[in-house]
C-alpha cells in the first residue's frame, strides 16, 4: 500500500522538475561557446508561436534521445515573450512532454544576443546554432531542421 502514494510522488515530483525552465541572459551563449569541453552544444532558438519552430522540435527530442550516451547537449532556448513563460512556454513543454533541457533567453531586446550567437543572423527563427570546441568551431542555420540535417551536422561537429 505505500508503494502506491510514494510512486505518485515521485510521478508529481518528475513532472514538477520538468516544468522548471531557467531563465538566462545573453552571455550564457558566450559561455557555452568558450566553454573548455568536448561537449557538444546543439542550441535551438525557438517560441511556442513559430509554426515551423514547433514542427522542428520533434527532431531535436529525436536527437537528444539518440545521443543521450554522448557527449552532445540539446538545448531548447524560448524566444517567447516573458509574460507568457508561465502560461504559454510552461504548459507547452509539459504538453509536448519535452525532455530536452528547455531555458528562457531572458533578454528584452533580441538584439542583446542575435549577433553573439551569430553574425549572419537576422533573428528570424527557427535558427540552431551547433558549438565544438574539439572541431574549434560553429555551424549555424537560419531555417527549420529534419533529423536528417541535425544528425549529419552533429556528426560534423564530433
Amino acid at each position: 500500500m505505500k508503494i502506491i502514494p510514494l510512486f505518485f510522488l515521485l510521478l508529481a515530483g518528475s513532472a514538477l522538475q520538468a516544468q522548471n525552465i531557467p531563465f538566462i541572459k545573453a552571455d550564457q551563449i558566450t559561455r557555452w561557446k568558450t566553454a573548455d569541453t568536448d561537449t557538444v552544444y546543439v542550441l535551438n532558438f525557438w517560441a511556442t508561436w513559430c509554426g515551423p519552430c514547433v514542427a522542428e522540435l520533434p527532431s531535436f527530442e529525436k536527437l537528444n534521445r539518440a545521443y543521450a550516451d554522448q557527449k552532445v547537449k540539446v538545448i531548447l532556448i524560448s524566444t517567447d515573450f516573458k509574460r507568457n513563460v508561465e502560461t504559454g512556454v510552461k504548459p507547452f513543454v509539459r504538453r509536448k512532454n519535452l525532455r530536452s533541457e528547455v531555458v528562457f533567453m531572458d533578454e528584452s531586446n533580441p538584439n542583446n544576443y542575435i549577433n553573439l550567437v551569430d553574425s549572419t543572423w537576422t533573428g528570424a527563427i527557427p535558427a540552431t546554432l551547433i558549438l565544438s570546441k574539439r572541431k574549434d568551431g560553429s555551424q549555424f542555420f537560419e531555417k527549420k531542421l529534419n533529423y536528417e540535417e541535425l544528425e549529419a551536422a552533429v556528426k560534423k561537429a564530433q
